[in-house]
C-alpha cells in the first residue's frame, strides 16, 4: 500500500519518465495488489494548477481525473474530519495545507508516501519513498 503525491500521480500517469527508478517500481508493485491510494486533495490541486496555467494537459481536467477515478488501481481517499484534524496538529511542517493534508492521509493509513518533494522527504514524522 502507498499514497501517491499529487505530482507523482500526474506524472505516473502523464510522463513515468520523470518518477526515479524506486518510485516507479514501488507503483508498479501497488497497482498489481490494486493498493495505490490517492488524496482527493490532489485533484483539487490538479484542477488549481490547470487553472493556473502550471500544468498542462491533453484533456479537460475533470476528464482526466475521471479516467484516473476508473482505473482499477487507484483508491480515492476523500478527507474526513480525522484527517482534517490530523493535519492541523503536524509539527515542524511548512503551512502548505494539500501537502499537510496528503501527508495525515499517509499518517492515518499507515502507508508510505510516494514523493520527489524535498521538505516532505525531510519530514520526520512519514515514510516517504523516491
Amino acid at each position: 500500500m502507498i499514497l501517491l503525491d499529487t505530482h507523482v500521480w500526474v506524472w505516473y500517469v502523464s510522463s513515468p519518465e520523470y518518477l526515479s527508478q524506486k518510485a516507479m517500481e514501488c507503483v508498479e508493485q501497488a497497482k498489481r495488489e490494486k493498493r495505490v491510494f490517492i488524496s482527493c486533495i490532489s485533484a483539487w490541486e490538479v484542477a488549481l494548477l490547470v487553472k493556473k496555467g502550471r500544468l498542462q494537459l491533453t484533456i479537460d481536467v475533470g476528464d482526466w481525473i475521471s479516467r484516473a477515478e476508473k482505473l482499477p488501481f487507484f483508491q480515492f481517499v476523500p478527507i474526513d474530519n480525522a484527517i482534517a484534524l490530523k493535519s492541523v496538529y503536524l509539527s515542524g511542517l511548512h503551512p502548505d495545507p494539500a501537502d499537510r493534508i496528503i501527508i495525515a492521509t499517509a499518517l492515518l493509513l499507515g502507508a508510505p508516501m510516494v514523493t520527489k518533494d524535498e521538505k516532505i522527504r525531510a519530514y520526520h514524522g512519514v515514510e516517504t519513498i523516491w
